[in-house]
C-alpha cells in the first residue's frame, strides 16, 4: 500500500527528472547541426567545451558567485535567525518580512532590481542624485555587477535558510543555556560554545542547499543583468542555456556543460556531507 501511494509521484519524478538527466548524459556524446541532425562523436564535445574561453569565464563567474552567495547566506541566516529567536515582540511579523522575497517570482526579482539599479532613472541612483552624488554604474562594470548579483541572490534566498536555522535553534534544549548561565557564561560565550556547535547539522543543510542553489542560479540573473556586462555575470546555467537555445543551437555542447556542472555540484555536495559526518563523529 505505501508503494501504491508514492507511485504517482515517483512516476512523474522519473519521467520529468530522472529520464531527462540520464538522457542528458547520452546527449553529451552526440553532435547536432542546428539541433536536428545527431551524430555520435564520443567525448569530442567535452574536448571542445574545455577549450572554449566563454566556458571558463562562465565557470569562473559561477565559482565567484557561489563562494560569495554560500558564505554570506550561511552567515546572515544564522545571525538573523538568532536575532529573531531572541525577539520577544513582533517575532512573527519579522519572520514574514524576511521570508517574503522567497515567495517572489525570480523573473519579478530580476526585473525589480534591474529597474532599481539601472544607471539612468534607477531608483537607487535617483536617491543618490538627491544628495548631489553622481550616478553609480551598478550594472555597467563587471566587478560591481557581480557584487550586485550576489547581493540580490542573498536577498532572494536567505529568508528560506533563516527558517531552516530557526528550526534548528528551536530544537536546542533550553536547559543547556540555563547550565551555561550557572557557569557564568555571557551571551557571546553561549552563542560560540552552545549554539554554534549544536547548529552544525543545520548549518550543513544550509551549506548544501545554498551550494546547489548557487550553481543553479540563472532565472533572476538572466532578467537582472542578462549575463552582462560583456559576460561578466554569465554563469554556467546561462552558458548551457545559450548553447542549447541560442542562434546556433548545439544540444551536445549544452549537455556536456550540464554533465560538467553536475560533476562539480556532486563533488562539492559530497565534500560538505563528509565534513559534516566527520564533525558529528568527533
Amino acid at each position: 500500500m505505501p508503494y501504491l501511494f508514492i507511485f504517482p509521484n515517483m512516476l512523474i519524478f522519473g519521467l520529468f527528472t530522472i529520464y531527462p538527466a540520464i538522457n542528458g548524459f547520452n546527449l553529451s556524446l552526440y553532435s547536432s547541426k542546428n539541433g536536428r541532425a545527431f551524430q555520435w562523436v564520443g567525448f569530442r564535445n567535452f574536448e571542445r567545451i574545455v577549450t572554449d574561453n566563454e566556458f571558463w569565464q562562465a565557470l569562473g563567474n559561477t565559482l565567484i558567485f557561489v563562494v560569495g552567495f554560500v558564505a554570506l547566506s550561511t552567515v546572515f541566516s544564522i545571525i538573523v535567525a538568532v536575532l529573531l529567536e531572541s525577539q520577544r515582540r513582533g517575532r512573527s511579523f519579522f519572520r514574514a518580512v524576511f521570508f517574503v522575497p522567497v515567495l517572489l517570482s525570480p523573473v519579478v526579482v530580476g526585473l525589480l532590481w534591474h529597474w532599481m539599479l539601472q544607471r539612468q532613472g534607477g531608483l537607487l541612483n535617483e536617491a543618490i542624485g538627491t544628495v548631489g552624488m553622481s550616478p553609480v554604474p551598478w550594472l555597467a562594470e563587471s566587478g560591481l555587477a557581480m557584487v550586485c548579483v550576489v547581493a540580490v541572490g542573498i536577498w532572494t534566498h536567505f529568508g528560506f535558510y533563516t527558517m531552516i536555522v530557526l528550526a534548528g535553534l528551536q530544537s536546542i534544549d533550553g536547559n543547556l543555556y540555563q547550565a551555561a548561565d550557572l557557569d557564568g557564561a555571557g551571551g557571546w560565550q553561549k552563542f560560540y560554545l552552545v549554539t554554534l556547535p549544536l547548529l552544525t547539522p543545520t548549518s550543513l543543510v544550509v551549506l548544501i542547499l545554498s551550494t546547489i542553489s548557487g550553481f543553479q542560479a540563472f532565472d533572476f540573473i538572466y532578467n537582472f543583468t542578462g549575463g552582462g556586462p560583456v559576460g561578466g555575470t554569465t554563469l554556467m546555467v546561462q552558458y548551457i542555456y545559450e548553447k542549447a537555445f541560442g542562434a546556433s543551437p548545439h544540444y551536445g555542447l549544452a549537455a556536456a556543460g550540464s554533465v560538467i556542472l553536475f560533476v562539480i555540484v556532486l563533488a562539492l555536495t559530497l565534500v560538505n556531507w563528509l565534513i559534516g559526518r566527520k564533525n558529528e563523529m568527533d
